[in-house]
């Protein structure tokens, strides 16, 4: 009986203190300020975005692009404002919100000359989300289509360059993972797994900075199996694009250890089947830095 009188009375205690916690938890929290609805000319709701923006107060920016969208709906500058709405997410890393901001202006303009750099801050909203090779790679697929859309369409403007040199970086997140993968198959003794990974490292990603070390566990993933042969071509195809390399040095001295040398390739017309289809020049795989993201054009 008195087990029951004890629950009966500390249940609604038991409630009624977490009510006073999760109340005085929402106190704590600072509310967003929303700006005041009052009539303004869009003149100034306009460069008062524009000089918010200027001084990196992203979320201060937004509100005002959208007071311009909200007040003055059908003027020039309302287009402007989602283009700037857009970037200024973009700029507070508030990424899903800047790639709805620039599909509602792809929907309502899809003429207007601006659609490239809307497609383009897509595209870098994606590319900004990509995570780390031991992690799920979701963002960096949407990354690569996003920025392939970009350079088919436009080919021939800056963000396309851009775009160009961001596939590079992409494709290289992209190969890095297939050599977690393939590191890691290769530890736990699923070599023919391994091998696959590796392969398509040079299949699809063979001009990023992950080939060298690819053809190495190749070298390394076929002498576990037995193929001193295959191993000896994979350190052949090394050597010659990679003659200076770490994973030069490494497969070199791994074959030397098994008593084997690194086959030699033969002349021209018969190196089709081991020489690489890209400079000997390591530097040159490297991808190079891109350009910071402009801010809309005909939006300042």
């Amino acid at each position: 009986m008195v087990s029951v009188l004890r629950r009966s009375w500390t249940a609604p205690a038991l409630v009624a203190l977490a009510a006073a916690i999760a109340l005085s938890g929402c106190a704590a929290q600072p509310k967003k300020q929303r700006l005041v609805y009052e009539e303004r000319p869009v003149e100034l709701l306009y460069s008062t975005g524009s000089a918010r923006l200027d001084a990196g107060q992203w979320a201060q920016a937004v509100d005002y692009f959208s007071e311009v969208e909200r007040q003055h709906p059908y003027s020039e500058w309302s287009r402007r404002a989602i283009l700037m709405t857009a970037y200024a997410n973009y700029q507070a890393g508030n990424y899903i919100e800047a790639i709805g901001d620039a599909d509602r202006f792809l929907a309502l303009y899809p003429g207007n000359p601006s659609v490239g750099y809307a497609h383009y801050l897509k595209a870098v909203c994606y590319f900004d989300q990509i995570v780390d090779v031991g992690r799920d790679q979701a963002s960096t697929g949407q990354a690569l289509a996003a920025l392939r859309d970009v350079t088919q369409r436009f080919p021939q403007t800056e963000y396309a360059a851009d775009a160009r040199l961001k596939i590079d970086m992409v494709n290289d997140q992209l190969a890095g993972k297939e050599m977690s993968v393939g590191r890691f198959y290769l530890r736990n003794g699923d070599t023919l797994a391994a091998i696959g990974r590796f392969q398509t490292v040079l299949q699809r990603y063979q001009t990023t900075t992950h080939t060298p070390e690819a053809l190495y566990r190749l070298v390394e993933a076929n002498l576990t199996l037995g193929l001193a042969e295959e191993a000896k071509r994979n350190g052949a195809v090394l050597g010659y694009n990679y003659p200076g390399d770490y994973w030069y040095g490494e497969a070199y001295s791994l074959l030397i250890s098994k008593d084997l040398k690194p086959a030699v390739l033969p002349d021209a017309k018969a190196k089709r089947g081991f020489q690489l289809p890209f400079s000997k020049d390591p530097a040159k795989t490297v991808p190079p830095a891109v350009a910071e993201v402009p801010r809309p054009p005909g939006a300042g």
